[in-house]
């Protein structure tokens, strides 16, 4: 069966969407009578009218309304095929929709980001920053192509680590527990008022995790809605938190502030950051270059905070 071809296809859209055959003619750079002659031979071909027409307007039929909702579905096959030759022509070219999660966000990112640039000069991120199940939810429709976030992370998906992060307590100045910098034992926070991030943060899953194994107490009363937040609570006498080493880097750094960070003994608690993608996405073995690419920088990164 003889088959409409992709600029017979083109011109039955186009002239969906302007509503005339001048000016899809025009949108397609060829001459009107050409363009009419592709409809018309599209049209013989289905055995359907797509079009009404007369002097002064085009319609689309009931039944060219799913020709034509067709068609736009075939072009686009069309033009996933040349992106996907593109692509293992040459990696990391083109849109890549990355989600990540706001604990990585605003501290990862800036140290992370200028190097992909650089590396990958063609690579367009269009970047997306929601807490994890939502991100795994895009993920999971194919509204994201990859997401950073910290592992693991539950459904059919393949991950890769990136980076391996303590955590720090931050504490007002003169709090007990700053006395024992570099020799901070979970046990430590015994009895320690805690305050975490309100619920859909892993991270606070994984901080009320040191904070049972070490006794500390949630606080009942307040939660933050970010880590800035439970910085400006903890300078506030509220209590004690923990911060992932990008973020207490950024946050609370090296001065002389109200606020001191106090890092644990090897073996620290922390997180491992990574990628995750879809086991069936086509694009493998370009995520697991980017998941290399992001591993490099974040270690030059994570030998600077350590300096």
């Amino acid at each position: 069966m003889e088959r409409p071809t992709i600029r017979q296809l083109e011109g039955l859209v186009a002239v969906a969407d302007h509503g005339s055959f001048r000016r899809a003619a025009a949108s397609l750079g060829i001459s009107q009578p050409a363009l009419s002659a592709q409809v018309q031979a599209a049209e013989h071909l289905l055995g359907v009218q797509v079009f009404e027409r007369d002097r002064r307007r085009v319609l689309v039929t009931p039944a060219g309304e799913e020709v034509v909702a067709r068609a736009r579905l075939a072009l686009t096959a069309v033009d996933e095929v040349r992106a996907t030759a593109r692509r293992r022509a040459e990696p990391l070219v083109g849109p890549l929709r990355l989600g990540v999660i706001p604990t990585i966000a605003p501290y990862w990112l800036p140290a992370l980001l200028p190097a992909i640039r650089t590396r990958f000069p063609r690579l367009e991120l269009i970047l997306r920053e929601e807490q994890t199940s939502r991100l795994l939810a895009q993920l999971d429709t194919g509204q994201l192509d990859v997401a950073l976030l910290a592992l693991p992370v539950p459904g059919d998906l393949t991950t890769a680590a990136v980076a391996r992060e303590d955590f720090l307590v931050a504490a007002p100045r003169g709090a007990p527990v700053l006395s024992r910098r570099g020799a901070l034992k979970e046990r430590d926070l015994d009895a320690e008022t805690v305050l975490l991030l309100e619920d859909g943060h892993c991270l606070r899953d994984q901080a009320l995790a040191v904070c049972s194994r070490g006794g500390a107490v949630e606080s009942m009363e307040v939660r933050g809605t970010s880590l800035p937040t439970l910085v400006q609570m903890v300078a506030g006498g509220l209590g004690v938190t923990l911060l992932p080493e990008a973020a207490a880097a950024a946050l609370v750094g090296r001065t002389r502030g109200p606020i001191g960070l106090a890092r644990f003994a090897t073996p620290a608690p922390g997180r491992t950051i990574g990628l995750a993608w879809r086991t069936s996405s086509a694009r493998l073995r370009e995520f697991r270059l980017l998941a290399e690419a992001l591993r490099t920088e974040a270690e030059r990164y994570l030998t600077k905070l350590h300096g």
